[in-house]
């Protein structure tokens, strides 16, 4: 699809065809222009084609698309289409014109059409125009896509369009019948560059940011109604899988109660998900942001000794803070978790039962989790944990995707055995599939990250939106890494920065994003926790998912292999 994305404020009718033709498996080599602009069109000063679909072998479909529910013809000759006002000009003569712009543009250009049909049509996305159109003088009946088609198939549509084009070619004229064998790969790229030039295919990775960022605002917005939907429970669980909102909305929670002038907590476990929150919601008065360990260590004024390992974290300071908050009145009128998940151990749950006015069966309590799949520090039945503290404890679900683009989304269901599934995906899909690199040995790991990183370079990506996660916590592929070109560009970090790849492991990106994520080191299917990185690891790319793996690693969770796809 070029460019990747349509804009917003695209007819409907068109937004339907272009995201069937995307994520039709028909359309895989297919190369899919709308929007193309006509400057020199052979009747108007400047025109337009909705699409203009180059299929291997086929030949170049150049589409009109009318998304009115309402199709008529006056006795005059004027047409009616929808509320828009009459006109002589139909939808049908619209795209025979652009056609013919199309074609007369490439033979200036010099490029061969002896081989490749072109043929017109017009798809009308919202009426059975195929059964209530009647034959006229001015069209061919398979001209005529309509809803039904979108339905059965929008690339076996385009194809029965090119068929019957080039039929009626060859009946027209019959020594046709050997040459039009529709554009080889080379003759479609020399049509690709004729009609989009390089330059403004550069342009698309700028335009796919702009509306990455559009979507994920507001697809997210329309969690609100979440919150809104268990505004008067004052203790309430909100379940969700990876990339359903839960980050989002535990911030919007503290914001609320923080905008009512009461004091809280915001906490989670990770650092790296700490930093970000307490960016994100820096400013708010009177809540504390950051980890459940950070905060413990601000109210016992403790510095964590410096071979502090999990008896400190997890009972020394924990018997510290709990001392702490008995001695005196540190509680504070709110308290929202995030990834609730990892915190739900009977010692945590002890020290915030104190941190809350009322505790945790009385007080303010957001909780925000996904208990089924990532929890990465071996703990069993949090949910259940949880319920015996706050007994009836309300639960609001979350099952719609609104971080990945539905093919990541979909493998992710499919190499983690997600079940239930998501529900649905909010955002459209741009047809590319994530790209699966099989390795042998850690040599050849190292080169395939490369490329990987690469390719999703070349595809427009900025190295600061790639994101390199590991399983492993040391002895990584990124870490490992001697190539001259990648190494320098390469940062230890989970933040975002300039100029450089990030490289950090499943455990430490918890509860983050990246716009590209390659995940590593997927070579060992017995590492404890397993399943739980996998799906953490495979759900933190918003656009482009790329995955290092051995096949055994992955033995019997996916079909089609293959080096890249």
């Amino acid at each position: 699809m070029i460019p990747p994305l349509i804009r917003e404020d695209s007819a409907p009718g068109e937004r339907l065809v272009f995201q069937r033709l995307a994520s039709d498996p028909v359309t895989e080599n297919w190369v899919v222009l709308h929007s193309q602009d006509l400057a020199e069109h052979v009747r108007q000063v400047q025109g337009e084609a909705d699409f203009v679909v180059i299929v291997p072998g086929r030949g170049v479909a150049v589409i009109e698309v009318k998304s009115h529910r309402r199709v008529a013809r006056r006795g005059d000759g004027q047409w009616l289409l929808g509320s828009m006002p009459p006109t002589t000009r139909g939808p049908f003569q619209q795209a025979d014109e652009a056609k013919h712009s199309i074609k007369a543009y490439l033979r200036r250009k010099g490029v061969d059409l002896r081989s490749t049909p072109l043929v017109s049509g017009v798809w009308f996305t919202h009426t059975r125009a195929r059964t209530e159109l009647p034959s006229a003088i001015e069209w061919h009946t398979w001209q005529v896509l309509d809803r039904d088609d979108l339905q059965a198939g929008a690339g076996q549509a385009v194809l029965q369009l090119l068929e019957s084009g080039r039929q009626h070619l060859i009946d027209r004229v019959p020594a046709m019948a050997a040459a039009a064998t529709g554009p080889s790969g080379e003759a479609v790229e020399s049509l690709v560059a004729a009609l989009r030039p390089r330059f403004e295919l550069g342009a698309g990775s700028a335009d796919l940011r702009r509306e990455r960022d559009a979507q994920l605002s507001a697809f997210l917005e329309e969690q609100y109604q979440a919150l809104d939907a268990m505004e008067d429970n004052p203790r309430v669980l909100f379940t969700g899988p990876a990339g359903s909102g839960k980050t989002f909305l535990a911030l919007e929670a503290a914001r609320r109660e923080a905008a009512s002038g009461a004091k809280g907590w915001l906490l989670c476990f990770n650092r790296p998900l700490g930093t970000y929150l307490g960016q994100r919601s820096s400013g708010a008065p009177g809540l504390y942001t950051g980890t459940l360990h950070a905060a413990l260590l601000r109210l016992t004024g403790q510095q964590p000794p410096a071979d502090a390992g999990p008896d400190y974290w997890q009972v020394q300071l924990v018997d510290a803070a709990i001392e702490r908050l008995l001695d005196g009145d540190l509680t504070r009128d709110y308290l929202v978790v995030d990834e609730a998940q990892d915190l739900c151990t009977p010692a945590y749950l002890d020290v915030l039962d104190l941190m809350v006015e009322g505790g945790l069966a009385g007080g303010r309590c957001l909780m925000f989790g996904d208990f089924e799949r990532q929890s990465l520090y071996g703990l069993l039945d949090g949910r259940q944990a949880l319920g015996t503290r706050i007994l009836g404890l309300p639960t609001f679900t979350l099952t719609a995707n609104c971080r990945n683009l539905p093919r990541i989304g979909s493998a992710v269901e499919v190499l983690t055995g997600m079940e239930p599934g998501y529900k649905r995906f909010r955002r459209p899909d741009d047809g590319m599939q994530p790209r699966y690199y099989w390795y042998s040995d850690p040599q050849e790991q190292g080169h395939l990250l490369v490329q990987a990183v690469r390719e999703l370079r070349d595809e427009g990506f900025r190295l600061d939106e790639i994101a390199i996660l590991s399983t492993r916590r040391g002895r990584s592929a990124a870490a490992q890494c001697q190539d001259p070109w990648l190494r320098p560009l390469l940062a230890q970090t989970e933040a975002a920065m300039p100029g450089r790849v990030r490289h950090s492991t499943v455990h430490a990106f918890k509860g983050l994003e990246a716009p590209a994520v390659i995940v590593t080191d997927l070579d060992r299917p017995a590492t404890p926790a397993f399943e739980a990185l996998l799906y953490v690891g495979l759900t933190r790319p918003t656009d482009r998912l790329s995955v290092l793996a051995t096949r055994e690693a992955l033995a019997g969770k996916i079909l089609g292999e293959s080096r890249q796809s």
